[in-house]
This record gives structure tokens, C-alpha cells and sequence, in this order.
């Protein structure tokens, strides 16, 4: 017996479009996740992504003070990193904000 199901706008049938997008979702074994995608998200998620953004905003402040110690002519990259670690602050400023309940007294 022939396959009934009807073909999209493509001409393709669903097995075949999912067995070309399943490659590109899967291929790197990661899913790219922004802080956009959080909006809503249970309390435990944001727990998870405060500590991320904490230990990410620790290891630009190690690697700033190494670069300061070691190689004290990079200033570029030295002010690059700040600018990270400064946008990584507010970022984590903004979860906690958003972890913290809105009291009206």
C-alpha cells in the first residue's frame, strides 16, 4: 500500500523535513540558550543560570588579573574583558531581581 500522507507547500513529506532539520539541532550537542528564554522560567532554572553567570563573572576576574600581573601592555584586551565582566554583573543583578518576590508593604 501506498504511504496516504498528503505532502506540504514543499512537496516533502513530514518524515523527510524532520530528518533534515534533526541534523542542524542536534549536530553540535548544544542549544543556545539567552537570558530571553529564561522569562518565566521556574526557580530552579534561574538558580542554575545565577550560578553560571557567577562563576563565568569569577573566572573574567581571574583572567583579568592575570592578564594586569603578566602581560600589563594588553590594555585592549584588559578593557575588553572589564566590559564583559561589568555586562555579566548586571546580568546577574537582573536574576537575582527577578528571583526576589515584589513585596508591596
Amino acid at each position: 500500500m501506498k504511504d496516504e500522507t498528503p505532502p506540504n507547500n514543499d512537496g516533502a513529506k513530514p518524515e523527510d523535513r524532520r530528518a533534515k532539520l534533526t541534523p542542524k539541532l542536534v549536530a553540535n550537542n548544544r542549544f543556545s540558550a539567552r537570558d530571553e528564554d529564561f522569562d518565566g522560567a521556574n526557580d530552579e532554572a534561574l538558580a542554575i543560570r545565577l550560578s553560571m553567570l557567577e562563576e563565568e563573572h569569577r573566572d573574567l576576574d581571574a583572567a583579568i588579573r592575570a592578564l594586569e600581573q603578566n602581560s600589563p601592555y594588553e590594555r585592549l584586551s584588559i578593557a575588553r574583558l572589564k566590559k564583559k565582566k561589568l555586562v555579566l554583573k548586571d546580568k546577574i543583578q537582573e536574576l537575582k531581581d527577578a528571583m526576589l518576590p515584589d513585596i508591596i508593604a
